[in-house]
């Protein structure tokens, strides 16, 4: 595969609420840049307290791109978030601007920068047997099918990331070659853009503290309201952006399966998991920088200029 160089992107990364958006924001002022959403959910319309989206003032502050591009009930891939990216990164790099990539959906990223898997897209009728199957036997037990025919995918996978499990199998089924074969021959070693990465080092007792006390506020903001009335407008409990963490466990409190304290807690637990989660996928990338924030501010923004210059 070819070098393909768009040009120079900052990307913000690392776990939710670490402060990601707000150091964009502020490298933003610093280095006359614009902001590409990177964060999977902020993509929808509607799901705006739940997904911690940049508050009315804050885009008008600094532009944000990407942001609300899509209802609930229109399914966004990873490929479809390239090309929207693609689109708006040449757009800011057409009127002399800079551009700051932020969030925490790793597979967002590393299509940016790497692409993604030439691997065959899946006939709806595989798809669809799969997603029955799921519904009828569980996550785990599809995870368990996937070891058995991709033990090195299913290896690093979370059952909750039904997904990619069904993505995987879909590909098995259709290949009869496992996924990770696909993936290795891709490769990922040849960079779409010039990047700088940079993730937000916080310590983990800290980060759940952090996210202990933005799923209140979430709460204390509105977010069952949120939900109620996405269910109200029709959007139902299995579309994917309903399935997010905070959507699915206020949509089961709706629904009068737990309480409001145990809708509190569930959402803070499963938050506190899927950090844990980004913090080892990002972990995993060499060529991403960490820093603490704010206390290495100046160093991350000395950093960043050297890289733009």
């Amino acid at each position: 595969m070819s070098t393909i160089t768009k040009g120079k992107i900052l990307i913000i990364c690392g776990p939710t609420a670490s402060g990601k958006s707000d150091l964009a924001i502020r490298l933003a002022h610093n280095l006359d840049a614009e902001i590409v959403n990177a964060d999977s959910m902020q993509m929808y319309r509607g799901l705006d307290i739940g997904t911690a989206k940049p508050s009315p003032a804050q885009q008008v502050d600094v532009p944000h791109h990407l942001i609300d591009v899509a209802d609930p009930d229109q399914p966004l891939s990873a490929a479809d978030f390239m090309g929207l990216a693609d689109t708006a990164i040449s757009d800011i790099l057409s009127r002399g601007k800079r551009v700051i990539v932020v969030g925490g959906t790793g597979l967002y990223i590393r299509s940016l920068v790497y692409g993604l898997v030439d691997s065959p897209s899946g006939a709806g009728e595989i798809r669809q047997a799969l997603h029955a199957e799921a519904d009828r036997i569980g996550n785990d037990a599809m995870l368990e099918r996937l070891r058995t025919v991709d033990p090195v995918l299913a290896a690093d996978m979370h059952p909750n990331n039904l997904v990619r499990i069904i993505r995987a199998l879909e590909v098995y089924e259709l290949t009869g070659t496992p996924l990770s074969s696909h993936q290795k021959r891709h490769g990922f070693t040849t960079k779409r853009y010039e990047t700088l990465q940079i993730a937000i080092s916080v310590e983990r007792a800290v980060l759940y503290k952090r996210i202990n006390e933005r799923v209140d506020r979430m709460l204390n903001d509105g977010l069952v309201k949120e939900v109620a009335d996405l269910l109200d407008a029709g959007y139902g409990h299995d579309l994917k952006p309903m399935r997010s963490i905070g959507y699915k466990e206020t949509a089961a409190f709706l629904r009068g399966e737990h309480s409001c304290a145990e809708n509190t807690r569930l959402i803070q637990q499963n938050t506190r998991h899927y950090a844990k989660r980004q913090c080892t996928w990002f972990k995993a990338d060499q060529d991403i920088l960490w820093f603490e924030y704010p206390d290495k501010f100046g160093t991350i923004l000395t950093n960043v200029i050297e890289f733009f210059e």
